[in-house]
């Protein structure tokens, strides 16, 4: 028996002739993940940097996500040869690096992702869904084709390194991440800050001079549109965590008409 494996976000940038727009799943819910999996987004970030997430919730979210016809990413929570090897185990082909401020870390995390003698990701496969137990034809032997390494931008430092960084063997994309970087720049909170945006600008520049897709978090929908403009080839619009949270806000606000609920719809 063999098995084919699904394209990575690396394959998928490269077939498209748009940017691609994706959902952050962040509850920790494979339920979550297939409601997300299934909207017709492009691509969905599980997140175990910032999300309740275990090895066993996250492989449980790419099952519910593998019906769909949806590229997923898995982030890392660092950059750790342990945490990246265990997540490609969980047959994750395409994972995101948080915190990458140079090119050194970025080496670092395509090595924990690679096989010897490129890099020192352990070997086992035999035991792992990643080549569905051995299902996938020669899978040590063309590892990297099946995987996909996504580099973080998240300091003021990284901005500075964004060329050096994107240009590493083995880096796929670089994803800036304007929370962070607002954090590093001293205007926490402030992701839209002129600041901050014309910091994203100047990594966009920087990647795009390696020849590398580059990639932002942007919920404002002028925002985003202005990124894709500066030519982002792939985005997080919103989150399972902030669509729930606004959506049951709104239900609130339609229906309670002020703060001391004297005015409630009936049935």
């Amino acid at each position: 028996m063999s098995l084919r494996l699904t394209p990575t976000l690396r394959h998928r940038l490269a077939a498209s002739d748009r940017a691609l727009f994706g959902g952050w799943v962040c509850s920790g819910s494979p339920v979550m993940a297939e409601i997300m999996a299934g909207s017709g987004l492009d691509w969905l970030l599980i997140d175990m940097e910032h999300g309740p997430n275990t090895l066993e919730s996250v492989q449980l979210q790419l099952q519910a996500a593998a019906a769909y016809d949806v590229t997923t990413v898995v982030r890392v929570p660092a950059n750790d040869a342990v945490w990246i090897k265990q997540v490609l185990d969980l047959g994750a082909q395409s994972i995101m690096v948080p915190m990458i401020s140079n090119a050194a870390e970025a080496e670092q995390a395509v090595q924990h992702a690679s096989y010897p003698p490129r890099g020192n990701r352990g070997v086992g496969n035999a035991l792992a869904r990643s080549g569905r137990w051995n299902r996938v034809d020669d899978y040590l032997q063309n590892a990297a084709e099946h995987v996909a390494v996504i580099v973080q931008i998240e300091t003021a430092t990284g901005v500075d390194n964004a060329r050096e960084i994107a240009a590493v063997d083995g880096v796929d994309a670089v994803f800036v991440g304007p929370s962070d970087l607002a954090a590093s720049m001293g205007l926490i909170g402030q992701q839209t800050h002129p600041d901050v945006t014309a910091a994203v600008g100047r990594a966009f520049e920087g990647v795009a001079a390696a020849r590398t897709p580059v990639g932002v978090n942007a919920f404002a929908p002028d925002a985003a549109r202005g990124y894709v403009d500066a030519g982002a080839a792939f985005l997080l619009v919103g989150a399972d965590v902030g669509l729930a949270a606004r959506g049951s806000e709104a239900l609130a606000a339609t229906f309670i008409h002020d703060a001391d609920g004297s005015e409630r719809a009936s049935y």
